[in-house]
């Protein structure tokens, strides 16, 4: 049997290795959704974290497969014979992912949190000196989400029954760079470079529930979260680089729905002072294939542009121990498997990370969190795919290898 001081101490690492592991998430994932804080015991508490995640990914053997000058009347777009360029590349670049939380006890039976979080984005930053710089030279996105999350609890059994509902407002943002024409072949002054800028933003809304028995350490939640429909995203392209012509800056928009996910956490302990913990986590990312933007009227001086992604679902199964050492140091280590949504196309494949963290808690008011992860990204390649009867990835195909990601992460938390 574990104690209700078990509990307080081994539990928080629960949460330590859950917010660390979405960061090595498929699709757009970054800090992913979190409402462990939620569960807090005490009538109050404050929360702030930061994740820093460096993955390492090269891309190699990078072929320019369509080296056709583009010219936009003809419909096309390959940008010039990019093969005299190098063949390998650094493809990623490092990031942080903040949350910063607030939570209150109202009455003995209802909780509420409020939340910021970044849960989606992407940047790869390969630069213009390589061989598919006419697929990508720069993409970032970004995100903001501000959430709020209610529970009721009610006693059933030897635990606690729990109903969880919410709303969240997100706001995203991003841009892509790529060659659009090789500048050898442009007057002087002119890069080649054309710019896609994007914003938009949406609402959405989740609902769960979940059992406790503070006795064992044993909780048990599932948690649901619904899609965000970005209706009206625009923003607009930048051809002033490539064409020495008026006009070629513009207006787009389009749309897109960000993933909707269901999540199942459990943990229990398992012996004095010994917690194990889990979770399986499916975003439907199949979603986001092909994004279209266009102007109000196309033509072939202001066409249309796309964001080919062609992901599969993303699964997240991780699985770990935690132990307290003594009433204010406690550690954990976890294995986290995230099946990758790159479907040949792109670099997402399956990634492999083993988290360690420990924590510290001084009194009953402060807790202090800090843990180090360490993966492995899959080995894969990328080139030319089918989707509905349209060939996409046929301007530029590599491989890469298994290449290192890690993490650092730091959060504190103040109950009072």
């Amino acid at each position: 049997m574990a104690s209700r001081m078990f509990s307080k101490g081994v539990a928080s690492l629960v949460i330590l290795s859950s917010f660390a592991s979405p960061s090595f998430a498929g699709g757009l994932e970054r800090g992913g959704y979190n409402i462990d804080q939620l569960f807090d015991t005490g009538p109050f508490s404050f929360n702030s974290s930061a994740v820093y995640v460096a993955p390492q990914r090269k891309l190699k053997n990078v072929v320019d497969t369509d080296t056709n000058p583009t010219n936009p009347f003809t419909n096309e777009y390959g940008g010039g014979d990019l093969n005299g360029r190098p063949d390998s590349v650094h493809d990623t670049d490092g990031y942080w992912v903040p949350r910063v939380g607030f939570k209150a006890a109202i009455g003995d039976s209802v909780d509420c949190l409020a939340d910021y979080s970044q849960p989606w984005g992407a940047h790869t930053n390969p630069g213009v000196n390589w061989a598919g710089a006419n697929q990508n030279i720069e993409t970032k996105v970004e995100s903001d989400n501000y959430a709020a999350t209610c529970s009721y609890k009610f006693d059933m059994g030897p635990g606690q029954f729990r109903i969880i509902g919410g709303g969240f407002y997100q706001e995203v943002s991003g841009f892509k760079e790529r060659l659009v024409q090789d500048p050898s072949l442009l007057p002087a002054g002119f890069s080649g470079i054309g710019r896609l800028d994007l914003e938009g933003d949406g609402w959405g809304w989740r609902v769960g529930a979940a059992y406790e028995i503070p006795e064992y350490a044993l909780r048990a939640s599932l948690v649901y979260n619904s899609s965000v429909s970005l209706d009206n995203i625009t923003g607009n392209i930048d051809l002033t680089h490539v064409l020495p012509v008026v006009g070629t800056r513009y207006a787009v928009s389009g749309s897109a729905d960000l993933p909707d996910t269901l999540e199942l956490k459990l943990q229990s302990g398992i012996a004095p002072d010994w917690l194990a913990f889990g979770s399986v986590k499916w975003a439907n990312w199949s979603k986001l294939q092909v994004l279209n933007f266009c102007p109000a009227t196309p033509t072939a001086l202001q066409p249309c542009t796309d964001l080919d992604l062609l992901y599969k679902d993303g699964w997240t199964v991780t699985a770990g121990i935690g132990h307290k050492f003594n009433d204010q140091w406690s550690g954990a280590v976890s294995l986290t498997w995230d099946r990758g949504t790159s479907q040949g196309y792109g670099t997402q494949t399956d990634t492999w990370t083993v988290g360690t963290g420990v924590a510290y808690t001084p009194n009953d008011n402060v807790e202090l969190r800090l843990a180090g992860v360490l993966g492995i990204l899959t080995s894969g390649e990328s080139g030319a795919v089918t989707y509905q009867g349209v060939t996409y990835g046929d301007d530029v195909s590599y491989s890469f290898g298994n290449d290192l990601v890690a993490a650092i992460s730091a959060d504190f938390k103040v109950k009072f």
